[in-house]
């Protein structure tokens, strides 16, 4: 069927559970990958036989030269991170030209985006949320107050002046008034993205078009998502969220393409969990077991730097995500960061206020009162490093991902082992899938 030969792919939690290299190794199963979210505020790190990429705005699959890569209309798209990205792409051997497209309906970000949210992130007495301050949530405030440029604008030099020279007159207004900040120069912004966009042309394209012709051909198509979950700006942990859709139903308005040509959700979650940035995190471990999940698992923002909190599987949270996404696949990554706990604890449910509840609140106020309820493990305390059979996994590791499976009401179809591209396993039933 048509349909089961695409996928969503993206994060189960709050980012940063291992998307990029899932995607790089499934996309030798596609013929095109689409990001439909965020902006270059999401680090996918990818290592190939010990060389590293760092993706921040191109899509994973453009790492395998018979896999084009789209940058879907949900995106906001900074031209200067564009080109410098594809600049260490091409430099790096890696052929993009005639397989990287940008969707002609993507927001563009603007100096004046990344100038505004600096302001108000470190503005006195604001509640900083983590952002990176790369200007993604202004540019996605001007899509929704329908006063933002697009791709297909960018192109056009006219009107680039023209709003350009509007959007400086109010922002550099806004900006001084609000946080004293200095003026930009709207004549030199001008001529710095007429540039841009003169080497941003060949890559643009109507990409709902090309999706929807893809997969009416019969290619696979892989959406990709950005962020995870609960980052996701209606269903995540408001107000500590991203400015886009970074649930699967993102893959729908973010590309252009409609949800019955989808075929499946493949959610992608550590054996713990991460949370980089500020927050809620009930199952967060601040003493000796949660530093030790950092070191092993070198837990470190792939864009920013930051380190990550670090905490145990949250069940609850994870039902939670499997059911907004409509997840019908699991890949568990960084099994092996776990090779030396004794014993693992997992929260399988929660008390608030007392009471004993499956349900996620959604207030802040109700997340701060959680109480986990954990269930304890044994550990393997045996190394699961590059195995890449699941038999061969130590049997308490086998007893940890049927436990998971069980719980969260999806199935296992992947588990990675360590960084590298080869250091993964997939389950039978799942591959059978993947290649129907």
């Amino acid at each position: 069927m048509t349909q089961r030969k695409s996928a969503v792919i993206l994060g189960a939690q709050w980012g940063d559970e291992g998307k990029g290299k899932i995607v790089d190794v499934l996309s030798e199963k596609f013929n095109v990958v689409a990001r439909y979210a965020g902006g270059h505020n999401a680090g996918h790190t990818v290592i190939i036989k010990g060389r590293k990429f760092v993706l921040q705005l191109i899509p994973c699959g453009v790492l395998r030269p018979e896999c084009k890569g789209i940058i879907g209309n949900g995106v906001v798209l900074d031209p200067m991170a564009f080109l410098s990205e594809v600049k260490k792409l091409k430099d790096a051997g890696l052929p993009v030209d005639g397989q990287l497209f940008v969707s002609n309906r993507a927001q563009v970000i603007l100096p004046y985006h990344r100038m505004i949210e600096l302001a108000a992130e470190n503005a006195p007495g604001r509640t900083k949320i983590g952002t990176t301050s790369r200007g993604i949530g202004p540019a996605y405030e001007d899509k929704m107050h329908r006063s933002g440029l697009r791709v297909v604008d960018l192109l056009n030099s006219a009107l680039l002046r023209t709003h350009i020279e509007n959007a400086c007159h109010e922002k550099n207004a806004i900006a001084h008034a609000l946080f004293g900040t200095e003026p930009l120069d709207p004549k030199q912004m001008y001529e710095e993205y007429a540039r841009a966009a003169e080497q941003l042309a060949p890559f643009v394209a109507d990409t709902a078009v090309m999706l929807n012709d893809a997969i009416n051909n019969g290619d696979k198509v892989m959406f990709e998502g950005a962020q995870g979950a609960l980052l996701d700006i209606d269903h995540g942990t408001y107000p500590f969220v991203t400015s886009s859709s970074a649930t699967a139903g993102g893959a729908v308005t973010g590309t252009g393409v409609g949800p019955t040509k989808i075929g499946t959700v493949i959610g992608v979650t550590k054996a713990y969990v991460t949370r980089v940035g500020e927050g809620p995190f009930p199952t967060e471990d601040h003493g000796v077991m949660g530093e030790l999940l950092a070191k092993r698992g070198n837990e470190f923002g792939a864009v920013t730097g930051r380190p990550r909190r670090c905490g145990w599987l949250d069940l609850p949270l994870l039902r939670y995500s499997n059911m907004i996404n409509g997840t019908e696949w699991l890949v568990v990554t960084k099994m092996d960061v776990m090779d030396e706990c004794a014993e693992i604890p997992v929260c399988v449910g929660y008390k608030v206020n007392g009471k004993v509840t499956d349900t996620i609140p959604a207030d802040m106020p109700g997340f701060h009162s959680i109480q986990p309820v954990y269930t304890t493990l044994k550990g393997w305390n045996c190394s699961t490093a590059g195995i890449t059979e699941f038999d061969k996994l130590p049997k308490l590791a086998q007893e940890y991902l049927h436990f998971l499976e069980k719980e969260s009401g999806a199935k296992i179809g992947m588990v990675s082992t360590g960084p590298d591209r080869d250091h993964t396993m997939t389950l039978p039933e799942f591959e059978s899938t993947l290649n129907a």
